[in-house]
């Protein structure tokens, strides 16, 4: 009797990881096919590797964190 149920309780598990691990394979298949369909139609643009990188002025944006964090330590 006892040996029975051990049989069981490997089925039920074996059931139950299958079914997670189908799931977990349909997930896959699916983000990988979202993700070519945005591909295709939303393709990212291409840079012009000739073209000059072009620097942003980040002066405010370092005084506002530098401000911020002696604010913040001022308590």
């Amino acid at each position: 009797m006892e040996a029975n149920l051990v049989v069981e309780g490997l089925k039920f598990m074996g059931l139950g990881m299958g079914t997670v691990f189908l799931f977990l394979v349909i997930l896959i298949g699916c983000m990988n096919v979202m993700s070519n369909l945005i591909h295709k139609f939303f393709p990212e643009p291409h840079q012009n590797p000739d073209a000059p990188v072009q620097k942003k002025d980040n002066k405010k944006i370092v005084a506002a964190i530098t401000a911020a964090i002696a604010h913040h330590r001022q308590g």
